[in-house]
């Protein structure tokens, strides 16, 4: 196979065209060939979906999945820092502007398998290698019926590359600033029957400041990161129709955030099997395991930044994630398409911590954690009349909370101050999704959906307290599950294959969205977490009434010869609803109004260049609006130049005018992110 160095792929793409390439006609039933991929994809739908192609997967400036993902406006993680710099457990991802919380409202799914941590929600983003991947789709908007609980604002699905998109052997290696290295390391062997494939990926830094240099103190320093995973994947025709698939991954990821006594740790191992029938009736069983374990020091400073405390040592926050699916497509015809399916999953997680620190000794123990599980079966039609194609899912899933609990002791023995444990509970909720696309000429299609979504909260939100500096923030076993209710209109006109432009607009009701909400100021004593200074704010996890968020959606790309430009806007109108708490009208935090990202590209022969600008609009850092972060526009820019057969050199460039990316508050300074980093780097392809 001939393989050009990554940086000659353009970043062609988004293809958040959502649907650039709706056409109503099915497709032609594929020849049976070993992919490693899932059933089919079905033919193009009614709702908002963005592509990411995988020129663009491996042509980023920072290497980074999260930094591709930005390609796809309106689609963030809760904090602006990537996972060279964040506190994990800020990484959930969301859409649509719903956001307001850390754990993920939106579904990222790898062949299948959910990525969300089992405990707390969030992304493990250093697991995740974007050269591993052959493609990404982002459906914007819930009620994905496939997927059940999680997939409130929509599904991310990462798709793992295919034989035909990778090297025999592929070395990636770069040196940046601030002493940071970036190695990528591949092999791939292809057989009649299948194909295995191993990946290797090492990343490292000394890391920066986070605090900007104007609230800088001396106990502030560089925040290093140290990351590493492993990814293997076999498939193998087992039968003329048959196809297993397995997957085994591992990562280990440490980073700090600055300061003393903050110290983070990640490291997660899974594995999937997968069974894929491409018969006449097309069918697929997965089953998967997925194994978590975080540790994360939490630190108090004064006010004026000369002396940093430890104030609690999470130390082990094990979770478990175990889950099956099995789906079939029955033959109906080329203008029926069906997918029906069942699917499980199994979350559990405990945290346990040193906290209630004295003399720089801690002098409790507090443990707390669950299980939630859901279960449920769901039915995907498509049918295709003449111009018109009508989409109708839907599920029923049936969900548990059991064996929730809290203990908080002394250190040195003694009766437990709290020793909790919360009755079970149990429910069901429906999904579902109605869409409409119309074909109004050859280059234009009209469509609109309406579609309704569930999330169950995770152990983190019903049992977990936490401190922030001189923040404190309550558990709530009682919270309720969060729905969506939502509509959507658009169009997409392709004149060309060359030319795509989308437009989407978006209205979404989320209710019971699980906040952490501000009750008081201290100081005082108060329920779940004990003293607050005067410093402090206590906070609660409570269900707001709604999150209502209206906007719109634009993406856009046009070739014109070795020129490739790409545009993706998104405007997300977001208020709470809620007027016990004087939140009423206020945007949910973390939130930005505007969202911009653009790409132009250029390449000729083995040489390649592109920029890539990015806007975000400010946010409030919190519930109240009282802290405001600014907004931020940064460049990006990438080049390849060939030194003979399958090498290249490559240049790269993350923020090239080191805007200022604001994230958060450290007490009263200021948090960046995403400083300017430059890259050299040699890439080798074994052709």
């Amino acid at each position: 196979m001939n393989r050009s160095p990554r940086w000659l792929a353009l970043p062609l793409t988004i293809a958040a065209a959502p649907a650039a390439a709706q056409t109503l006609a099915p497709a032609a039933p594929p020849e049976i060939v070993v992919t490693g991929r899932g059933l089919d994809d079905p033919p193009p739908r009614s709702d908002a979906v963005a592509t990411i192609a995988r020129a663009r997967l491996t042509a980023t400036a920072s290497d980074r999945l999260e930094d591709v993902l930005g390609d796809i406006a309106g689609l963030q993680s809760f904090r602006r820092a990537d996972s060279r710099s964040a506190n994990p457990t800020s990484q959930g991802i969301t859409l649509r502007g719903i956001g307001g919380n850390a754990s993920s409202r939106a579904l990222l799914v790898l062949d299948g398998v959910p990525q969300a941590d089992p405990f707390g929600g969030w992304i493990a983003f250093p697991a995740l290698a974007p050269g591993a991947l052959g493609e990404v789709r982002v459906q914007r908007g819930g009620g994905g019926a496939r997927w059940g609980s999680g997939a409130l604002a929509g599904v991310v699905e990462l798709v793992s590359a295919t034989p035909d998109q990778l090297s025999p052997a592929t070395l990636d290696i770069a040196g940046g600033a601030r002493g940071s290295i970036d190695a990528q390391a591949s092999a791939s062997l292809v057989g009649e029957t299948g194909f295995a494939t191993i990946r290797v990926g090492h990343a490292r830094g000394d890391g920066f400041v986070p605090i900007v240099a104007d609230d800088r103190g001396a106990v502030d320093r560089a925040a290093p990161f140290a990351q590493t995973s492993i990814g293997m994947r076999a498939v193998t025709r087992i039968a003329p129709e048959t196809e297993l698939q397995g997957n085994v991954a591992v990562f280990r990821d440490r980073r700090d955030r600055g300061l003393a006594f903050t110290g983070i740790e990640s490291d997660g191992a899974d594995a999937s099997v997968r069974l894929v029938g491409r018969g006449a009736w097309r069918w697929s069983a997965l089953g998967y395991v997925q194994t978590r374990r975080f540790a994360s020091g939490f630190a108090s400073v004064n006010a004026d930044r000369t002396s940093v405390s430890p104030a609690l040592d999470q130390y082990n926050v094990p979770g478990t994630g175990i889950g099956g699916r099995i789906e079939v497509a029955p033959p109906l015809g080329e203008a029926i398409t069906l997918l029906i399916g069942a699917d499980t999953r199994r979350t559990s997680g405990t945290t346990n911590e040193r906290y209630s620190f004295t003399d720089g000794e801690p002098t409790r123990l507090r443990r707390a954690g669950g299980v939630t599980a859901t279960y449920g079966a769901f039915a995907d039609l498509q049918l295709t009349a003449g111009l018109l194609r009508l989409d109708l899912n839907g599920r029923i899933d049936g969900w548990r909370i059991t064996d929730g609990r809290i203990t908080e002791r002394p250190i040195g023995g003694g009766a437990a101050f709290t020793d909790a444990r919360f009755a079970d509970r149990a429910g069901s909720e429906w999904t579902g999704r109605a869409g409409l696309a119309l074909a109004a000429s050859d280059s234009l299609t009209l469509r609109t959906a309406a579609y309704r979504g569930w999330r169950l909260p995770n152990p983190n939100e019903l049992y977990r307290p936490f401190r922030v500096g001189a923040d404190a923030t309550a558990a709530n076993a009682l919270v309720a599950p969060e729905t969506l209710m939502g509509v959507e209109a658009g169009a997409t006109l392709a004149p060309s294959p060359a030319t795509s432009l989308g437009v989407t607009l978006f209205a979404n009701r989320l209710d019971d969205a699980v906040t952490n909400v501000t009750i008081a100021r201290g100081p005082g004593n108060f329920p779940g977490v004990g003293f607050v200074s005067a410093a402090g704010v206590y906070r609660r996890r409570e269900n707001l009434d709604a999150i209502v968020s209206r906007g719109v959606e634009v993406d856009g790309r046009v070739t014109l010869g070795a020129v490739v430009a790409s545009l993706s806007y998104a405007l997300s109108d977001a208020r709470v609803r809620d007027s016990r708490f004087g939140l009423d009208g206020l945007r949910p935090a973390q939130v930005p109004m505007h969202q911009a990202s653009a790409t132009i590209g250029w390449a000729r022969a083995r040489t390649a260049a592109s920029l890539t600008l990015r806007y975000q609009a400010e946010v409030f850092e919190d519930d109240e609006n009282r802290r405001t972060l600014s907004d931020a526009l940064t460049l990006d820019g990438a080049a390849a130049l060939p030194l003979g057969k399958g090498v290249a050199v490559e240049a790269r460039i993350e923020n090239a005018f080191d805007a200022r990316v604001e994230t958060g508050f450290s007490g009263s300074a200021i948090e960046r992110a995403r400083p300017r980093t430059w890259w050299l780097g040699l890439n080798a392809r074994l052709d």
